[in-house]
């Protein structure tokens, strides 16, 4: 074989290792302290700790809310939402019963309206059917009857 074409043995390169790092959120700036002179000096605790080191310090109070920022056990939506379904059964029961109303007032006037024609056919019938003998009325008895020109003359 031709040098130039032999192969080279790869190169040796020292290992990289690449260590993650840990990102920190992007924490607005906190704001800045202000001095304030307390009225009284608190009093510094020690604590002693299981392996036998001290740490001292100030003791701190826990900070209690504003009464005004403490929420209610409720929030005003679920009782929005409570109050609105209270009148819509309101209103619901309100349109039964005005359905109702209806439908008996459409009922009444139906009945009425069938009581009329029923009173009304019977005062007809009545007077068709009867078998009186003189009606009330003008009789016209014709004799002899002359028709001259269209015209009618008794």
């Amino acid at each position: 074989m031709f040098p130039e074409h032999t192969p080279r043995p790869p190169a040796v390169r020292a290992a990289e290792v690449h260590h993650p790092v840990p990102l920190t959120p992007a924490v607005p700036a906190p704001a800045p302290l202000v001095a304030v002179q307390p009225d009284t000096v608190p009093a510094v605790a020690s604590v002693v700790l299981p392996d036998g080191r001290v740490v001292t310090g100030y003791a701190i109070t826990p900070a209690h809310p504003d009464p005004a920022t403490v929420k209610p056990a409720v929030s005003r939506t679920a009782v929005n939402v409570a109050v609105g379904g209270v009148g819509f059964l309101a209103v619901c029961g309100g349109l039964l019963m005005l359905t109702a109303f209806i439908t008996a007032l459409t009922a009444l006037i139906t009945q009425l309206i069938v009581l009329a024609a029923v009173v009304f056919g019977g005062f007809v019938a009545v007077q068709v059917f009867t078998g009186k003998g003189h009606k009330a009325g003008t009789t016209v008895n014709i004799r002899r009857a002359v028709i001259k020109r269209n015209h009618f003359h008794s």
